[in-house]
């Protein structure tokens, strides 16, 4: 489903002074590392943990950045839907900036994110499970309150804004002497990986996506030359189940990206338990999507040339309980316990 008309390609130029913008605004989190994980991947992996950004997640820095210049622009309100992160982030931007925010979120999404935008004063309004029903139901609410509708996907400060995470993990990589062979970024519509295009952009990084199996639109729409919508399958991993990659997000990458690796729940429970355990970092299943891609990919024949991969833990806001079934047993079963929020 289009999320915009004609969405205009934000460069690397923009990702730069989006990150110039924010210096200051948000959490410049830090790059973490951990030897024991370095050996299962047999290679060095530079984890940009964004889990400990403001509101929990990357999504906090696209949101400052356009909710931002719409304050500056004599906007009082916005509008915004999500499975959860863009949600909160937006809510905190707009207080941040003294702006109504009305969020619109899935009836089945996580509760820690439904209270997290509530306290941060957003009118959260639920409405159905998928994003076509939460997109018809923010347009109506924008329409209705005259306040613009920060997309999740396709706005280009969003994308620019989720790009200098990526960014700012380049250059400690650079500064550190353990320079990035390639960057790997978990997809739900695209824009952290469209972000890390533009980051790496005029460097021999390569940028992989990283998608739950059975909710691989980025991989479906590369191999069908256009945005290609699924129908998500069950996933721990609530983010990453939009049902389609923006239209934005998938012109920036589609020629950008060097590739997408499917993971399971298995390995991303994994991915979860290597970060809790060994590196002592509390990630939401989203998040540890990109760990288990950077594992998996060490494990085929183009991943053994990259001596240094970089990957961005998008958030870590997660359930309690979950976090305690993750921790200690198997995930069978744990996406439907958790519901579908696609």
């Amino acid at each position: 489903m289009s999320r915009s008309h004609a969405p205009a390609l934000p460069d690397r130029a923009r990702v730069e002074e989006a990150a110039r913008w924010l210096s200051g605004r948000v959490v410049r989190t830090p790059v973490l590392n951990c030897p024991a994980i370095d050996r299962l991947a047999g290679a060095r992996i530079l984890l940009k943990a964004e889990n400990l950004q403001t509101g929990g997640s990357y999504k906090m820095r696209g949101a400052m950045l356009a909710v931002g210049r719409l304050a500056a622009a004599g906007h009082t309100g916005v509008v915004a839907q999500s499975t959860g992160n863009h949600a909160v982030a937006v809510a905190l931007a707009a207080r941040r900036h003294g702006l109504a925010a009305t969020v619109v979120l899935p009836v089945d999404a996580a509760p820690v994110k439904v209270a997290r935008a509530r306290a941060a004063g957003a009118r959260v309004v639920l409405a159905g499970t998928t994003v076509e029903e939460r997109l018809v139901a923010a347009r109506q609410l924008a329409a209705a309150d005259g306040h613009p509708l920060v997309d999740a996907y396709d706005h280009p400060d969003v994308v620019a804004g989720q790009g200098s995470a990526s960014l700012e993990l380049i250059e400690e990589a650079e500064r550190g002497g353990t320079p990035l062979d390639a960057l790997v970024v978990p997809v739900g519509g695209g824009g952290g990986v469209a972000g890390a295009c533009l980051a790496a952009a005029g460097t021999p990084i390569e940028v992989y996506g990283v998608e739950p199996v059975g909710c691989d639109t980025l991989a479906r729409s590369l191999a069908a030359g256009r945005p290609t919508p699924v129908v998500p399958a069950p996933t721990i991993a609530d983010g990453l189940r939009p049902g389609c990659v923006g239209d934005l997000p998938f012109a920036v990458a589609r020629d950008a990206v060097r590739g997408v690796v499917r993971v399971d729940d298995d390995a991303i429970a994994e991915a979860f338990r290597l970060l809790l355990l060994e590196l002592k970092v509390l990630v939401e299943p989203s998040g540890a999507a990109g760990l288990a891609g950077a594992l998996r990919l060490a494990g085929v024949p183009e991943g053994g040339r990259y001596g240094t991969v970089g990957v961005v833990l998008t958030g870590g806001n997660v359930e309690a309980d979950l976090v305690a079934r993750l921790a200690t047993g198997p995930v069978a079963d744990l996406a439907r316990m958790e519901g579908v929020a696609a």
